[in-house]
């Protein structure tokens, strides 16, 4: 989970790219990056941290140019820091920048591939280098001193044949333009929007479409899985489908947690869907827990207060903030490492005592992943001294890894893997726990636009779209755990 943003201005850009990067913060927040292009020259500038840290007056400065890209990162493959922060760059053909959003599952193949076959040097573990690699090799290989469309195309068609994953990508082509493109099953967003101007007409893709929202460009379409978008440098957008027959199933947890609610994926409102969420877990309550004797409806802040809210209307108990949030801590979830993730929720979260004293009390959260902060959650509940307290997932138990760029990586990390329902509510020291079932979540996206039929829903059903051996999950719970990072850390 990455946030990524692209532009073709008929101005300077590197100011629009770093405001859009900022409501894309909640995707990562491990490292960041701009590159622009400056006539024949590309400029760049990444860093680890946060956005805000990692650009000064004078990097903005030094990011000229009409045309660019930025990132900010979340590591799942790969390590954490400035190293493999984006946008990365390879100098032939053309010279080319990366931005990447997802994963790749088929990473040490290709890898293999580029060294043997294709005679190009891969100098980090990022699957974001070898996708560089394997498009400037796709480039090359159309034998053109002057590129057009229909080769940029050819070589997208190039990659989608060779790499297998989730990807949602973002690449400047020196001298030409701007390439988007999107993986066959359109598992990670990219949505594309334009913005007329005084200058002519200017065009932005982002991963979600908040940050063309804020930059006042309209939401045109979602990039199509298998779709390639290339703007020329001088605004001529030129669009075609490269990869045909695979099944769009875009992935499901953007809508539980990873995108803003006031974004639109697949034209379903993020927002939306998290309110049917709410809502269909409130009717499995009432099948199951008629006489719930529940006394308020308390959210996990942020991303559970939408679905919160939409509950307790249904359950016709009153909806109240029970924690209060530090904005300036972020967020647990994808923070490097299980001992960051600990030390940072009481940090984060304190409890308001009226709302639970001698109350039963329902904690609604997005989901529950490792359990390490549902847990805590619930002690201070009950330190706040509340009766009884009930803790309710809009989301499915997460039992399996997800490969396709979430850092879910670990079956062993996951609390619900390999346990019932009763076993995970004992885990968590909760007094009652409720989950929503895989179908009400499906149908709480899907009403937002039917034409979808299918999901990416992995790491709830253990089903993957793109089809994976059982030596890649040993591989990436090896490499990717929170054991192994910390090891890469030290290191």
């Amino acid at each position: 989970m990455c946030g990524i943003i692209g532009i073709v201005g008929t101005t300077e850009v590197a100011s629009a790219l770093y405001d859009g990067l900022t409501v894309l913060q909640h995707r990562g927040q491990d490292a960041a990056g701009i590159a622009t292009v400056d006539g024949a020259r590309l400029r760049l500038h990444k860093d680890s941290g946060l956005v805000r840290d990692v650009f000064n007056q004078g990097a903005m400065n030094r990011l000229r140019g009409r045309v660019g890209i930025g990132h900010c990162r979340y590591p799942t493959a790969g390590s954490e820091g400035a190293i493999e922060a984006q946008p990365l760059y390879v100098n032939s053909p053309y010279g080319i920048a990366i931005v990447h959003n997802g994963n790749l599952v088929n990473t040490e193949t290709l890898r293999r591939e580029m060294f043997e076959d294709d005679r190009r040097h891969i100098n980090t573990d990022s699957d974001s280098e070898v996708l560089l690699n394997v498009l400037a090799h796709e480039l090359q290989i159309q034998d053109r001193m002057a590129l057009t469309p229909d080769h940029i195309f050819k070589a997208v068609a190039g990659v989608h044949a060779r790499a297998r994953g989730g990807y949602a990508c973002l690449a400047l082509l020196l001298g030409y333009g701007l390439l988007a493109f999107r993986d066959p099953n359109g598992i990670r967003p990219l949505v594309l929007g334009e913005r007329v101007t005084s200058e002519g007409r200017e065009y932005a893709l982002a991963s979600e479409s908040v940050a063309l929202d804020i930059l006042g460009f309209k939401r045109l379409r979602d990039v199509a899985p298998g779709e390639a978008v290339f703007i020329t440098n001088d605004g001529q957008l030129h669009t075609r489908l490269c990869s045909e027959g695979a099944v769009h199933a875009p992935c499901i947890f953007e809508y539980v947690y990873l995108a803003r609610p006031d974004s639109m994926i697949e034209n379903v409102s993020v927002y939306k869907a998290r309110l049917r969420m709410g809502q269909k877990l409130a009717e499995k309550i009432l099948r199951e827990r008629p006489d719930h004797g529940i006394d308020a409806v308390i959210p996990i802040p942020d991303t559970a207060r939408t679905a919160a809210s939409a509950l307790a209307e249904m359950l016709g108990v009153p909806f109240r903030e029970g924690f209060v949030k530090n904005r300036y801590i972020g967020r647990t979830f994808i923070m490097p490492g299980q001992g960051e993730r600990v030390k940072s929720v009481r940090r984060k979260l304190n409890p308001v005592e009226l709302e639970f004293r001698k109350k039963n009390v329902l904690l609604v959260d997005d989901s529950i992943v490792r359990g390490t902060t549902s847990r805590q959650i619930i002690q201070m509940a009950r330190d706040a001294g509340a009766r009884n307290v009930y803790f309710a997932s809009a989301a499915p138990p997460v039992r399996y890894p997800n490969v396709y760029g979430i850092d879910m990586p670990a079956a062993a990390e996951l609390v619900a893997a390999g346990h019932t329902v009763a076993e995970v509510e004992k885990m968590l020291g909760a007094d009652w726990l409720i989950y929503q079932d895989l179908k009400d979540l499906i149908w709480a996206v899907q009403d937002g636009n039917e034409s979808l039929k299918h999901f990416d829903t992995s790491c709830f059903s253990g089903e993957y779209i793109t089809g994976l051996d059982q030596h890649y999950l040993e591989q990436i719970e090896m490499l990717r755990s929170d054991d192994a990072k910390a090891a890469r850390r030290s290191a």
